[in-house]
C-alpha cells in the first residue's frame, strides 16, 4: 500500500515485444528460439526470445554474432506496423486506469496511479490488472514495477522480467537500492563504471556512502545526479506528452549499392514509414532531412525546408530524392540510407493545401491506407512501386 503522501508509480514494459507479438502469428515458433532482425550480417538483433538471451543474444548486438550464439534460433524479419498497432492498444489500455500516462517506448510506459488507488484498490492490484488485461485481450506478457518514483519504478521492472511484477515500497527504498550493483543506477554507462570502479565502487550502497563532493569532483552534474539517486531521490513526474524533436527511419543495406534506382526505391519506403508516423503521431514536418553512409562508414546529411509543413510520403519522398539529386555523383557506394521529418508542428490546426487536386488526392489516399492498416494491422498493404520487386524487408527503426 502506499503510504501517506507517496507516490505510487508504476512502470511497465512488455516482454520481448517484438518476439511476443512476431509470434501470435507463429504458434508453432512458441518453443523455439526466435530472434528478430532482417538478416544479414550487417543487420542487428531488434529482439530475442528469452531462451535466446540466456545464451548471450542481445537487442542492438550484430546478427551474425547472435546467429554464432544461437545457430538453432528462427530469424524473423520485423513488422515495424504491426508493433506500432498493438503499441497503440496498449496504451489504450493503460490510459483506462490512469489519465498519467508517459509513454517512453513503443512497448513501455510510466503510470502514475496515485490517484486511481480509491477507485481501483493499492497499487500491486492495479498493477496485477494491467498484466490480466494485456494478456487476456492482447495475448503479450509483461513485467511491472512498482515504487514511490520512476527510476525505482523502471528498477523493479526490469527484476521482475520475464512476466513477473515487483513491488518496492517506499519503506523498503533504501534496503532495496543498496543492494544493488552500481551499474542498475540511470547514468552508469561503460565510462561512469570505469571511473567508478577506480574510486573502489560497485555497489549503490558504496556509492551512496561516498561523499557527494568528492563524486561532483569525479563525474560533475553526474555525480550528484548519481548520489541523489543512490538515495532514492527522484521526483520526476509522470509527463503525459513527451514533444517529439524528430521522426526518422534508416535502412542498412547488405551489400553496399551504386544503384540509383535501389537507392530511390528505399527513399520511397522510408518515406512512406516516416509519414505514417507522422500521421499517427499527429505532425507535420517543416524540414526533410536526408542522410547517406558510405562503404568507408563517412556520413553526410542534407535538409530541405518544405514550401508547406506536410505529413504526406509524397512531399517527403520528393524532398529526400531532391536533395539526392542535388548531391550529384557520389564518391562511393551507399551502405546506409536515412529520412527524418524535422521541425514538427501539430497537425491539428490544419494544412496548407496545394491547388493542385492531384495532391488532395495523394493525401487522401494515404490516410486510407493508414485506416485499412489500423483494422487490418497484419496487413502488408504498400504503394504498389514496392511490392514490382518482391516484397521488402523493414528497416531498422531510427531513434526518435
Amino acid at each position: 500500500m502506499v503510504q501517506g503522501n507517496a507516490r505510487a508509480i508504476l512502470h511497465v514494459d512488455m516482454d520481448a515485444f517484438f518476439v511476443s507479438v512476431e509470434l501470435l502469428s507463429r504458434p508453432e515458433l512458441a518453443d523455439r528460439q526466435v530472434i528478430v532482425g532482417n538478416p544479414g550480417e550487417r543487420s542487428v538483433v531488434l529482439s530475442a526470445s528469452y531462451d535466446c538471451r540466456a545464451l548471450g543474444v542481445k537487442s542492438a548486438m550484430p546478427m551474425a554474432m547472435a546467429v554464432r550464439l544461437a545457430p538453432r534460433a528462427v530469424v524473423i524479419e520485423p513488422t515495424h506496423s504491426l508493433y506500432v498497432a498493438y503499441s497503440a492498444r496498449i496504451m489504450a489500455i493503460f490510459s483506462e486506469f490512469t489519465p498519467l500516462v508517459e509513454q517512453v517506448s513503443v512497448d513501455e510506459a510510466f503510470l502514475d496511479v496515485t490517484g486511481s488507488i480509491r477507485r481501483l484498490g493499492p497499487p500491486e492490484a492495479i498493477g496485477q490488472m494491467i498484466r490480466e488485461r494485456l494478456r487476456s485481450e492482447l495475448a503479450l506478457p509483461a513485467s511491472v514495477g512498482v515504487a514511490a518514483s520512476k527510476f525505482v519504478a523502471k528498477v523493479a521492472s526490469t527484476r521482475a522480467k520475464p512476466d513477473g511484477m515487483l513491488v518496492i515500497r517506499p519503506e523498503q527504498t533504501l534496503s532495496y537500492l543498496h543492494t544493488l550493483p552500481v551499474d542498475a543506477l540511470w547514468g552508469v554507462g561503460a565510462k561512469t563504471a570505469l571511473v567508478l570502479r577506480e574510486m573502489g565502487i560497485t555497489t549503490v550502497a558504496q556509492l551512496a556512502h561516498t561523499p557527494q563532493n568528492t563524486l561532483s569532483r569525479r563525474l560533475g552534474a553526474t555525480g550528484n545526479h548519481l548520489f541523489d539517486l543512490a538515495w532514492g531521490r527522484d521526483d520526476r513526474p509522470v509527463e503525459t506528452e513527451r514533444e517529439e524533436k524528430s521522426i526518422g527511419a534508416e535502412e542498412t543495406f547488405a551489400i553496399d549499392i551504386w544503384d540509383d534506382a535501389m537507392l530511390r526505391r528505399e527513399i520511397l519506403h522510408l518515406g512512406h514509414r516516416v509519414a505514417t508516423r507522422l500521421r499517427q503521431s499527429d505532425k507535420i514536418a517543416g524540414v526533410v532531412a536526408l542522410k547517406l553512409r558510405y562503404s568507408d562508414f563517412s556520413t553526410l546529411s542534407r535538409s530541405r525546408t518544405l514550401p508547406v509543413p506536410s505529413n504526406s510520403a509524397g512531399d517527403l519522398v520528393s524532398a529526400a530524392e531532391a536533395l539526392l539529386a542535388k548531391l550529384g555523383s557520389r564518391p562511393q557506394a551507399v551502405r546506409l540510407v536515412g529520412i527524418r521529418a524535422e521541425k514538427l508542428s501539430d497537425a491539428g490546426g490544419g494544412m496548407q493545401l496545394s491547388i493542385d487536386p492531384r495532391d488532395d488526392n495523394w493525401r487522401q489516399t494515404e490516410e486510407a491506407m493508414d485506416m485499412i492498416r489500423s483494422r487490418f494491422p497484419a496487413g502488408a498493404l504498400k504503394p504498389a512501386s514496392l511490392l514490382e520487386h518482391g516484397q521488402k524487408r523493414e528497416e531498422t527503426p531510427g531513434p526518435s
